[in-house]
């Protein structure tokens, strides 16, 4: 999801920065706006350095650039591209150039072309903020629906005392996620989240690894971020970029992966194992490159740890275990098994021959299996979705579980 972040002329403008932030490790995508008069508070530059894109601060191109198509339309496609436009702080010129239709700079002009949802925060001298003109033009804003936050009391940088500081950046961000409908129902949760494959030398420039692609496992991270959880994200080899706002711990072979699961396992409340770990290893891995040879190769294999089992075996009580297997056949009767053996609360199951469930896919058909033979098939979705749903599953155990009395 894209918000636009609107910047204006006043001391409170150094804690957009902050809300910057905060709206990321959500893993929203930030476009700042700044009106010229933020710039004599906050750089651009932080801002670009903070968000990755560059600021938008004039309408007809800026830096001694002549203006041209692109730049002239710029805040169409801004405004088009954005799921919700927040304005922090919102100075008292703003709110009433909004008020009033006027457009004579790239935010004011953003705020008449988008259909998004608007949200503002003002912040202000009190003696502006009570002003007749202030309270009409904030009623004509609330009427159109845009969403105000009031500020709050207390000192003001003018050496004031009363109603006009920004409110707090996390009512702010929280009037942000409202908005944009993220849940908030896993931020008591710190998830540790395989993904990938992993990869087994056999020589120095050769190695036994799957087709995993790691998109399940990285949408499970994105999607628990999303929804308030402190994620940690152990990946095998991918190329995939990291969601915003977790912790992510790159590793090579499975006893890597190990080792790093291990060692989150203790902080962690819930554990979701979508990796695609190689099973088997060679015996001997070559300190030199083979040749070829008219002979063939024959290869001696061994099992790899049960990075899961091992999981299971070590779980303490605040844990919850999901695990992934991916079949070609006997689809349920291998999870069930899988599930029961390994002592999961759940196991999602998919069938890496459907069309749409394989490899590399951006969309999934999986069933959730429980050890108690229940089964929950679910119709093919966006792996985000599926992600989704499956912590759906995962918190309706939990909250049978603490009916049980357990945690």
């Amino acid at each position: 999801m894209r918000v636009a972040l609107g910047v204006t002329g006043g001391i409170a403008a150094y804690k957009a920065a902050e809300l910057l932030r905060t709206l990321q490790d959500r893993g929203l995508d930030i476009q700042v706006v700044m009106t010229a008069g933020a710039r004599n508070f906050v750089t651009p530059l932080t801002f670009a350095a903070l968000s990755g894109h560059k600021v938008i601060t004039g309408t007809f191109g800026e830096g001694g650039k002549e203006p041209n198509v692109e730049s002239a339309i710029e805040h169409i496609a801004v405004a088009q591209s954005i799921d919700a436009l927040v304005i922090a702080p919102a100075t008292a010129n703003v709110i009433a150039k909004m008020a009033h239709g006027v457009a004579d700079d790239f935010l004011t002009t953003l705020c008449l072309a988008t259909k998004a949802p608007i949200i503002i925060a003002p912040a202000m001298n009190v003696n502006m903020w009570e002003n007749a003109a202030t309270k009409q033009n904030l009623k004509t804003l609330r009427a159109r629906g845009v969403r105000v936050l009031d500020p709050d009391e207390g000192y003001l940088a003018c050496g004031m005392t009363g109603s006009g500081r920004l409110t707090s950046v996390e009512s702010i961000a929280q009037a942000v996620f409202e908005t944009l409908n993220l849940r908030d129902d896993l931020r008591n949760e710190t998830i540790l989240v395989s993904a990938g494959p992993t990869e087994e030398p056999l020589d120095p420039v050769r190695y036994i690894t799957n087709r995993s692609s790691g998109k399940m496992g990285y949408a499970l991270a994105e999607a628990s971020r999303r929804r308030g959880a402190s994620v940690t994200l152990v990946s095998g080899p991918t190329r995939l970029a990291a969601p915003a706002g977790i912790t992510v711990e790159n590793v090579r072979t499975t006893a890597e992966m190990r080792g790093a699961m291990l060692r989150g396992l203790d902080r962690a409340t819930m554990v979701l194992m979508a990796a695609a770990v190689v099973d088997f290893a060679p015996a001997r891995v070559e300190a030199e490159k083979i040749k070829k040879s008219e002979s063939g190769l024959r290869l001696e294999l061994q099992p790899t740890p049960d990075i899961l089992a091992e999981i299971s075996h070590r779980r303490k009580p605040q844990h919850l275990i999901v695990g992934f297997a991916a079949e070609t056949s006997h689809l349920l009767e291998n999870a069930a098994v899988k599930a029961r053996a390994k002592g999961l609360d759940m196991i999602v199951a998919n069938d890496v021959t459907q069309e749409g469930a394989g490899f590399d896919s951006d969309t999934n058909i999986v069933t959730l299996v429980f050890p108690d033979g229940q089964v929950k098939p679910l119709e093919k979705m966006s792996k985000l979705d599926v992600a989704n749903a499956v912590l759906d599953e995962a918190l309706a155990l939990r909250s049978k579980r603490v009916a049980a009395g357990g945690k």
